[in-house]
Order: C-alpha cells, then sequence, then structure tokens
C-alpha cells in the first residue's frame, strides 16, 4: 500500500530566506561603503562645502550689495533662498559625483567586486544595493547641510532680504537640495558602473551634468531652451528652487521627476552592461 506525502508549502520560508538576502546585501553595501577611506572625506568635504561657500557668496552679496546690478537685486530680493541655496550647492555637487562613482569604481580597480558578483550571481540586486544605500546616506548628509546652509545664509541676508522656513516653497526648497543631490549621487553610481574606471567615469559625470548644460546654451532659439531645460542637472536643481522663474519651462516637482527619469535609465544601462560584461 502506498501513501502520497501532502506537497510541502515552501513559500514562507522562502520569503524569509529572500528578505534575509536583501538584508544581508544592503548591509553588506553600507559596510562597503563606510570602509572606503574616501567616504568620510567626502561626504564632510560636501557638508563643508556647501555651507562654506554659502556663507562666503552671501556674505559677499550682502557687503557688496551697491555694486550688484539693480535687476539682480531685485530677483534677490524677489526670492533670496533661491541665493542662498544655490550659492554652495553648486559646488557641494562635485563631491556627490566624485564619492558617487568611486562607490563602484574602486570595487573594480581592487578587483572586490568579482566577490560580490559571485556572492549574487544575478548582479542586478548588487547594483540596486548599492545605489539604494548611497541614495540614502547622500540624502541625510545632504538635509544636514542644507538646513545650517538655509539658516546661516538667511541671517547674512538678512538686513537686505528677509527669508523664513514659512515662506512658500522654501521649505520644500530645501528639502529638495537633499533629494537632488541624493538622485545624483544615483546618476553617478550608474555612470560609474558604464565606465568602470575612475578618472574616465569622474569626468564623464561631472561633463554630463555640470559642463553639458552652459554648453546648450550656444543652441539658438527655442530648441536649446528646452534641450538645457530637460537636462538632469537642469531640471533636477528646480525642486531646491523656492520659486518658479517665469523663465523655467517646468515646475518644480516636473524637474525632479525628469531627472528621477534620466536616472532610471543610466541605472537600466549600467544594469544591462553589468549582466553582459565580465567582471
Amino acid at each position: 500500500m502506498s501513501t502520497t506525502s501532502p506537497p510541502v508549502t515552501a513559500t514562507p520560508a522562502t520569503h524569509s530566506h529572500r528578505s534575509a538576502d536583501v538584508v544581508g546585501l544592503l548591509k553588506s553595501e553600507w559596510t562597503k561603503l563606510i570602509s572606503l577611506r574616501s567616504t568620510i572625506a567626502s561626504l564632510v568635504l560636501l557638508v563643508v562645502l556647501t555651507i562654506g561657500f554659502t556663507v562666503l557668496f552671501t556674505w559677499f552679496t550682502v557687503a557688496y550689495w551697491d555694486n550688484v546690478d539693480p535687476i539682480a537685486q531685485a530677483q534677490i530680493i524677489a526670492d533670496p533662498a533661491r541665493q542662498i541655496l544655490g550659492a554652495g550647492f553648486l559646488l557641494g555637487q562635485l563631491a556627490v559625483c566624485v564619492l558617487g562613482v568611486l562607490v563602484v569604481t574602486s570595487e573594480y580597480a581592487s578587483g572586490t567586486i568579482r566577490a560580490s558578483l559571485l556572492a549574487v550571481p544575478s548582479r542586478i540586486p548588487v547594483l540596486l544595493a548599492k545605489s539604494g544605500v548611497f541614495m540614502v546616506v547622500v540624502f541625510v548628509v545632504g538635509q544636514i547641510a542644507s538646513f545650517p546652509t538655509f539658516f546661516f545664509g538667511s541671517a547674512i541676508m538678512r538686513s537686505r532680504a528677509s527669508v523664513s522656513l514659512g515662506d512658500p516653497g522654501v521649505l520644500r526648497a530645501v528639502i529638495g537640495a537633499g533629494l537632488y543631490l541624493a538622485l545624483l549621487g544615483v546618476m553617478a553610481i550608474a555612470v560609474g558602473a558604464i565606465v568602470r574606471h575612475t578618472a574616465g567615469a569622474i569626468t564623464g559625470i561631472i561633463g554630463f551634468i555640470l559642463v553639458l548644460a552652459p554648453l546648450t546654451q550656444l543652441i539658438p532659439g527655442t530648441i536649446g531652451k528646452y534641450i538645457q531645460a530637460y537636462l538632469p542637472s537642469q531640471a533636477g536643481s528646480l525642486i531646491a528652487s523656492p520659486q518658479q522663474s517665469p523663465d523655467d519651462l517646468l515646475t518644480p516637482w516636473q524637474g525632479f521627476g525628469v531627472a528621477a527619469i534620466w536616472t532610471v535609465l543610466l541605472l537600466a544601462l549600467a544594469a544591462c552592461l553589468l549582466r553582459r560584461r565580465d567582471a
């Protein structure tokens, strides 16, 4: 007489195992991130550059107010938070770009990427975990930089133009500065995974983010204006602007959405190449 064993349901165990794998992968990427000697230096540099240059530029603006063009004076008075947040974060982007590239290329340079990919043969979770951990870290550090930046800048600017977090769009802009830097960090990781060489990847991401936009100003007519508006740096930085300028083709959240699409496309290309190429 034969007996038939009931089917074994492995779903809960499988689900638990997958959750453990995800947590383990995130912990691994966190450990690797904070183990990089350049990580702490770059993050500290981000905070110092952002706060320091904001204080410096804002002080120069106030100290030499009479030498500022009347049109520029009117723009600053109408939207002082844009002036405050824009001064330091333009340079803070450099630190994020460099660190995001190093998160990937340092593993290729040292050969540790092979161990990571052997542990996770499907490869894509490694890239996603690396991007997710770095995005959260940059967002947190971005907030650590953006709030003091605003408070210092507004205190210096008070004699010429008063602004507070309660003003329309200001709180969104201060938080948005960290959001934009977080997206920028993922873009840098994607470019690092695509190029895989530190010098080339840093040159590529800085050129793509900071150099391409000014070059599009040379394109005459409406075409150049639209191309520039939909570049990730121009579109993404709108989220850190309290008020929409009459010349802006996108709203702040539309611009952030455009930058997010750029980020997803770059990450998708990086994932595709990661699966196709040898480590």
